[in-house]
């Protein structure tokens, strides 16, 4: 167990491929355009959030795109966008990456995502197996964070080969915008603990992320570098367990068995061994999703990468929060159905539970209304505890 920092990051999550309000149908479904983006992103701007992951992949819009287009409606918000060593140049990138930092003032995370699907790799042209993916990774990144640094850079490796490769215009931030990476198999990790600043994991249970955590670390001192870690997680939170867990099965209350059954066939032909952990949680099994204490797995019944939340009252939610807390954690990325009124409800409940990092300018909740009830007859406003 280690000492606890107890300024945690949490950011929200952008549902740049559908939202709604339960899982694996149609029904209760959202249409995600450019508006309703933008009002997520601008509620978790003005809640506190500490930034906002945008997925990668072709079932959603692409995270760059979304992001130039987003961030200017927001102040201090910070974007989470995805490089994808194999299917970009390193050049290329990181003048992509240099010019969205300093378009945003210095608010650009990049997370580095090697793609775990061999059909998708392979309708975007890349035919290279597990291992090879995370030997491109190595070099991309070799070139693309010397680049950002200011460098000159000329390499001839396996995969990638740049004649005096360099970027005119850095980025705000220096070296280069903050790395995050997440790879549970030993080439993963091989990978991160040389290159990147944050190493992220899947909702799993605490002794699993303990185990995980506790092994980048050791490999991280022996290299000599320091890492810092995040989590990726749902949540299901209610003023009370019950309604909670009541909200829980409402999500997947319309998956069918064949509906699951057809998701998970899609998820088990990835070599992903992250996503093999993720399923291997739950089996594709509605009677054994509790798979810690208030850790539900149902998620990953039918969605790919992130399948745990977690499930409670405000004060049972903080509590595992810091629970992963005292395990190393300082980065929580949240996200849950529907993802607007879910990012206000998780502020509202949860952020006075815990102690956030916070921009200077963010104000602590304050409300005429809301939370506090209406006036009452014009003249006198009500309190109550929340």
């Amino acid at each position: 167990m280690t000492a606890v920092d107890d300024a945690l990051k949490i950011l929200w999550f952008l549902p740049t491929s559908g939202d709604g309000h339960y899982l694996g149908t149609t029904a209760g479904a959202r249409e995600v355009d450019f508006d309703y983006l933008r009002q997520i992103a601008r509620a978790a701007d003005k809640l506190g959030y500490y930034g906002a992951l945008l997925p990668t992949g072709r079932n959603c819009e692409d995270s760059w795109v979304i992001a130039s287009a987003i961030a200017p409606w927001t102040e201090r918000l910070r974007y989470l966008v995805a490089v994808r060593p194999g299917l970009q140049s390193p050049t290329v990138a990181a003048r992509m990456t240099a010019t969205l930092d300093r378009l945003t003032n210095g608010r650009l995370l990049i997370n580095i995502v090697t793609g775990g699907d061999a059909v998708e790799n392979k309708g975007d042209g890349v035919f290279l197996d597990h291992d090879e993916r995370y030997e491109v990774t190595r070099e991309f990144l070799n070139v693309y964070a010397r680049e950002l640094a200011g460098e000159a850079v000329t390499v001839a490796g396996k995969h990638i080969t740049v004649e005096d490769g360099r970027i005119l215009y850095p980025p705000i931030q220096t070296p280069h915008p903050p790395f995050y990476f997440g790879g549970s198999s030993d080439a993963g990790i091989d990978v991160a603990v040389d290159t990147v600043d944050k190493y992220l994991t899947w909702g799993e249970p605490p002794a699993q992320v303990a185990e995980k955590i506790a092994r980048v670390r050791r490999i991280a001192e022996q290299r000599g570098r320091k890492i810092t870690f995040g989590i990726r997680l749902h949540v299901i939170v209610r003023h009370t367990n019950e309604a909670a867990w009541k909200a829980a099965d409402e999500l997947i209350e319309h998956l069918t068995d064949d509906t699951i059954a057809s998701a998970q066939q899609i998820l088990g032909r990835m070599d992903s061994v992250g996503q093999q952990r993720m399923s291997q949680l739950h089996g594709g099994r509605r009677d054994r999703l509790e798979v810690s204490p208030n850790l539900w797995a149902g998620v990953g019944l039918v969605r790919g990468g992130a399948g745990t939340a977690l499930v409670g009252d405000p004060a049972t939610v903080a509590a595992r929060i810091r629970e992963y807390q005292e395990l190393g954690i300082d980065t929580f990325i949240l996200s849950g159905y529907p993802h607007l009124e879910e990012a206000y409800r998780f502020a509202e409940l949860v952020f006075p539970l815990l102690s956030l990092q916070r921009t200077d300018n963010v104000r602590q909740f304050r409300a005429n209304t809301g939370p506090f009830g209406e006036p009452l007859a014009d003249h006198r406003r009500t309190t109550a505890k929340v």
